[in-house]
């Protein structure tokens, strides 16, 4: 455990970190907005947009099990410069011109990077903060990203889309990132633990936990990447898909906090049955509602998303509910790469499967998933009794685009401040 001395005396000392992610998230919200787009408008193959979503949540699946190994080799500090350049090496490869190849590569090493930095930030966290406010400083941190993916995808909206001025904001906001967290003053933690999966333990502990994690990972990354594509292919226009985005990133403040409070007094199963049946209404809905109702369909998209997200954190919590302390590192590990995994599978399925049953497949796709869930949820109930209130890791809002590895952050002795 590092000393208490050692760690930060008040949440203002960790704003290098946050600022660090939040110009992070301002640049990969430009390019997921951007990518798609531009992908969609031009001559490339169909699949090209979709290769690219896949492509970020491979190489992120890659980045969280090669970033422990790697602070251990080189530190935080200069990882998370390396990791920066590979997020400005594929912003380069998508400036030069729209080359689908090309700039799947260049979200592949975007994905590389993003966990690989996350894993970095929640670490330095985790270690500078006093258990007092940890959990603000998280929960600050999560809502930091979130919002700067929103604001990133709203400015994409007054950028021009033809040429390369978009990805050249992206790479000014990724050299700024650097800046802060390379300057900052904070003690370096210690190596984070090994990622070690244990299915097997996950399963065991709480079934509706790791199956939620899955079900998370592809729900996210067709609702979050396959939108701007849905509506750039109805020709909507460049700031309206911009906005669509931005409102995608509030309904996730709006929806979660809400049903992750309920989650904390009533059987989190039942919340979640309740979130399934609520993707799976919105879905409908989205089916239905067409661009010529933009705002009606941005509240339904908004709802959507935010449910979708609602998922991840509260599948969490219920896995933590039913984990004993000593299994704290496992169980993340576990999930962090079974909800890579999923987020690299459906989406991959998903673009395959799209130009037989046209632009709505991911909304078909989405529905089925949280249909699925739904109805293993319904038979777990039947199985075993709620954990009691008062035995319950309290809800943290967490979001399905910012890799949950707070427990991975901790030093290799395996120990969490919850098991101290």
């Amino acid at each position: 455990m590092i000393p208490q001395q050692a760690r930060a005396n008040s949440p203002l000392s960790v704003a290098s970190i946050v600022a660090s992610m939040t110009a992070v998230a301002l640049g990969n919200g430009v390019m997921s907005a951007y990518v798609p787009f531009v992908l969609t408008r031009s001559d490339s193959p169909s699949w090209a947009a979709g290769a690219a979503i896949t492509a970020v949540a491979f190489g992120g699946l890659v980045g969280c099990v090669v970033a422990g190994p790697l602070i251990r080799r080189v530190g935080h500090a200069r990882l998370f410069a390396a990791s920066m350049a590979l997020v400005i090496l594929g912003a380069l490869l998508i400036a030069i011109g729209v080359n689908p190849l090309l700039w799947i590569i260049g979200r592949l090493l975007y994905g590389m990077a993003g966990n690989t930095n996350f894993i970095i930030a929640q670490s330095w966290l985790n270690h500078a903060a006093s258990n007092e406010w940890r959990g603000k400083a998280m929960s600050f941190f999560y809502m930091a990203y979130v919002v700067g993916l929103g604001v990133g995808a709203f400015a994409f909206g007054r950028l021009p889309a033809e040429g390369n001025l978009a990805p050249l904001v992206t790479i000014f906001f990724t050299a700024l990132a650097i800046l802060p967290i390379s300057l900052t003053r904070l003690p370096t933690p210690p190596a984070p633990a090994s990622v070690s999966v244990d299915i097997k333990m996950a399963w065991r502990n709480s079934p509706v936990g790791f199956i939620g994690v899955l079900a998370a990972g592809g729900l996210s990354m067709m609702v979050q990447g396959f939108t701007p594509i849905y509506a750039a292919g109805h020709q909507v226009s460049q700031g309206e898909v911009a906005l669509l985005m931005f409102v995608m990133q509030l309904g996730m403040l709006f929806i979660q906090y809400p049903l992750g409070a309920l989650s904390d007094r009533m059987d989190r199963r039942l919340v979640l049955l309740f979130t399934c049946g609520l993707i799976a209404v919105m879905a409908v809905v989205a089916l239905f509602v067409s661009f010529a109702q933009l705002l009606l369909l941005m509240i339904v998209f908004a709802i959507w998303a935010g449910a979708v997200e609602t998922v991840y954190s509260i599948a969490n919590a219920h896995a933590n509910d039913r984990t004993k302390p000593e299994d704290f590192v496992p169980l993340a590990s576990t999930m962090l790469v079974a909800w890579s995994a999923s987020a690299t599978l459906v989406p991959l399925f998903v673009t395959l499967v799209t130009p037989v049953f046209g632009p709505k497949t991911f909304i078909y796709a989405a529905m089925a998933v949280a249909a699925a869930y739904g109805a293993f949820i319904l038979m777990r109930l039947k199985g075993r009794e709620a954990v009691p209130p008062d035995e319950r890791e309290a809800f943290e809002m967490l979001s399905a685009q910012v890799p949950n590895a707070t427990v991975i952050t901790e030093p290799d002795d395996g120990r969490s401040d919850r098991a101290r």
